[in-house]
């Protein structure tokens, strides 16, 4: 960033972040060509963009990412949102989708675009291929277009994970979204990425939601953008550095996964990002609500309940951001990542400590003999 020009990118983007753009989602099977893309400080806008530059209503899946309810209420449209299935992931179930949409339209609405994440958050598991094919299916049955956010596709715990893209199975109809700033570049510098289909249409919709962030002035200062074409070319220090954050962050999440089922709670295991989505405690109403107010005191700090997430306000869900136990400084997180076993770091550790005996706390179950270490226990690291 310190090398590079000073003032802003255009709207949309610049040619060398489009065509770095291009390049990394080439590299992933889903090439498109730099005209399909497009640029902006952040998710929320370009999910914003998106779904301005187009009619019809949105539906979500039943949890999904917290920040797109916000943005979607933003247009005053109707939201519809379809439960996941209990192995989780933040894919619809292809029957509920399928009959939400029907009462939704037998009622008036005018549900158009499906938002989806095969790699979840706040779940962090990733739907199976299968489900992801039935989901596409129906939605292409419905005549829905899909709006893919796919944020957390580079942050698989598991070789032997297999996770596809709507993009693959229905390209015409699909749009690509990613926040870098989960993966690739500092959350406090955003940078994320939409990809459009390559169609008459898709080459519209492109240009509609290019007008929308140009209107917003929701553009990226140049040395935030070169700085992004520059990691989005992964050269060798930045594939090093990106594969040893997944290790970490998978045997940690692992970790986690072990403490808090050791104290009592539910929860599926972790497959990618930087999160869980334990159950803790008796369901009734405002139970993710007391949930969160309970975790965040003991812990000190906020852990927001399964609520914020368009979930089922009287199930005691929470989200736990398993990042936070790498350390709160940069030595800290410098520590955990260059060590040979994370979870034996002492602030690592003390903080799974510390998880164990909140949520020990919230389910009322003494706490179970044995060490929060999974590390022998296929973290897949």
């Amino acid at each position: 960033m310190a090398g590079a020009r000073g003032g802003t990118e255009p709207a949309g983007g610049g040619r060398e972040l489009l065509e770095a753009a291009d390049g990394y989602w080439s590299r992933r099977a889903l090439p498109g060509g730099a005209a399909h893309v497009l640029a902006a400080p952040g998710a929320e806008q370009l999910l914003l963009a998106v779904l301005t530059a187009s009619e019809g209503d949105p539906v979500l899946a039943r949890p999904a990412a917290a920040w797109q309810h916000p943005v979607v209420r933003i247009l005053g449209r109707r939201v519809h949102t379809v439960p996941t299935p209990a192995e989780g992931g933040g894919v619809p179930d292809p029957v509920a989708l399928l009959e939400t949409v029907r009462r939704a339209r037998a009622q008036g609405a005018d549900p158009r675009l499906l938002v989806l994440s095969a790699a979840d958050d706040p779940s962090g598991t990733v739907s199976a291929p299968e489900l992801l094919h039935e989901t596409c299916e129906a939605a292409a049955e419905a005549g829905l277009l899909i709006v893919s956010d796919e944020t957390y596709s580079d942050t698989l715990h598991h070789r032997e994970t297999v996770l596809l893209s709507p993009a693959e199975m229905l390209p015409e109809h699909t749009v690509v979204l990613t926040d870098l700033g989960a993966t690739l570049v500092p959350a406090g510098v955003p940078a994320a990425l939409a990809r459009f289909p390559d169609t008459v249409h898709g080459t519209s919709w492109r240009q509609r939601a290019a007008d929308v962030l140009a209107a917003l002035r929701a553009v990226l200062p140049a040395p935030v953008a070169a700085a992004t074409a520059y990691v989005l070319g992964e050269p060798p220090e930045v594939a090093e550095r990106s594969a040893a954050a997944n290790r970490v962050h998978a045997r940690t999440a692992a970790a986690a996964y072990r403490a808090i089922t050791e104290a009592g709670a539910s929860c599926r295991p972790p497959q990618a990002g930087f999160q869980l989505y334990p159950t803790a405690g008796p369901s009734g109403p405002h139970a993710a609500r007391q949930a969160e107010e309970r975790l965040g005191a003991v812990l000190g700090r906020h852990v927001p309940g399964g609520h914020r997430f368009g979930d089922d306000p009287e199930e005691p869900r929470v989200r736990i951001a398993t990042g936070v136990l790498l350390g709160t400084t940069e030595a800290e997180r410098q520590a955990a990542l260059s060590a040979a076993d994370p979870v034996a770091v002492p602030h690592v550790a003390a903080g799974l400590a510390a998880l164990t005996a909140a949520f020990t706390a919230l389910t009322g179950m003494g706490a179970v003999s044995g060490s929060a270490d999974t590390g022998s226990r296929g973290t897949g690291v």
